[in-house]
């Protein structure tokens, strides 16, 4: 299982910001307000749901294009323009990110961290490259120096393939091993049919190599797809992060359970793990990735990871910090 440090130190809609503003009922009697609030609401929440049901159509949409155009879009060009669009974004969007307002909010049923610990503290790495994968023992001597275990988070079909080796000295020192994708490659939800495939590979390079977490490749998910897998956790969401290709965050800093009921849809609980339900935690990310803040936005400090995770601590949540290999420096 995922290594988690517990730590002594001292849902809005996607884009509000915190609670939409309330209609005008100025000129109408008290029993008129009463009758007309109703309505208010209805109709509120019927556009909300439109708005998000036609933005997750569009992302969807451009994912596809996208993502099928990448193999032949030069890195530096792809890097160049996500960073002209993040910068433009980030002028809009100081009301959610990098904390979104409501998000401290305990799940329900919420039982505490462990041994009464006020917080938590989770690290992960995402390893990409063969440059990553050559980086992963020195990164792994210096988290042991400083007293941490992490995960890491390894493509089975990717531009490497991991040494059983490796896998076996993470996990002999006391740090886990994921599964991050298939092949990330950006079409791993492309169609149902297509991931039910997938889903039986992935599987199996999870018994092989005992995982029990799993993160999809750019953060690209289908909650409800995700049951196919024979994991204990994922790791693919966030509770704020306008920057992603699917930028809908779940506006938790906390782990949340994701039930599988017997029917066709599925209803996520912001609730704590129930282990009488089949279905699995979601661990969101609640750290800006490392190539968010210092690639795409260009930040020269680490000052806003110090100020979330004050932030965080403050409020008893779990600070998940996703890193990507590329950048590391050990």
């Amino acid at each position: 299982m995922l290594s988690v440090f517990t730590l002594t130190e001292n849902e809005t809609p996607p884009g509000t910001g915190g609670t939409p503003a309330r209609a005008s009922t100025s000129g109408l009697n008290n029993a008129s307000t009463r009758v007309a609030q109703p309505f208010t609401r209805l109709i509120r929440g019927s556009v909300r749901r439109l708005a998000r049901s036609t933005s997750s159509r569009y992302h969807m949409l451009r994912n596809r294009i996208y993502y099928a155009l990448k193999p032949f879009v030069p890195h530096a060009i792809r890097t160049a323009i996500r960073r002209k669009l993040a910068m433009r974004l980030r002028k809009h969007i100081g009301g959610v990110w990098p904390i979104m307002p409501g998000s401290e909010d305990p799940p329900q049923n919420w039982p505490g961290w462990p041994d009464g610990k006020q917080f938590a503290l989770i690290l992960t790495h995402d390893v990409e490259s063969k440059t990553g994968l050559s980086r992963c023992r020195s990164l792994m001597q210096l988290e042991q120096d400083l007293g941490f275990r992490s995960s890491f988070n390894f493509i089975p079909e990717g531009s490497y393939r991991v040494p059983a080796e490796l896998r076996e000295e993470l996990t002999a020192s006391g740090f886990e091993v994921g599964i991050h994708d298939l092949k990330h490659d950006g079409r791993l939800f492309f169609s149902r049919r297509k991931f039910k495939r997938r889903a039986v590979r992935i599987n199996g390079y999870a018994r092989e190599w005992g995982a029990s977490g799993f993160r999809s490749g750019f953060m690209l998910r289908n909650l409800d797809w995700l049951h196919d897998l024979d994991v204990q956790y994922d790791a693919s969401t966030f509770d704020t992060d306008p920057f992603e290709p699917q930028p809908q965050g779940r506006h938790t800093i906390f782990p949340f359970w994701v039930p599988n009921p017997n029917g066709d849809s599925i209803t996520y609980q912001r609730s704590a793990v129930n282990p009488s339900s089949k279905g699995y935690v979601e661990l969101p990310y609640t750290l800006p990735q490392d190539f968010t803040l210092f690639v795409l936005l260009q930040e020269k400090t680490p000052e806003i990871w110090m100020r979330k995770l004050d932030w965080i601590a403050q409020h008893g949540g779990m600070a998940l910090v996703a890193t990507i290999n590329r950048f590391w420096s050990t």
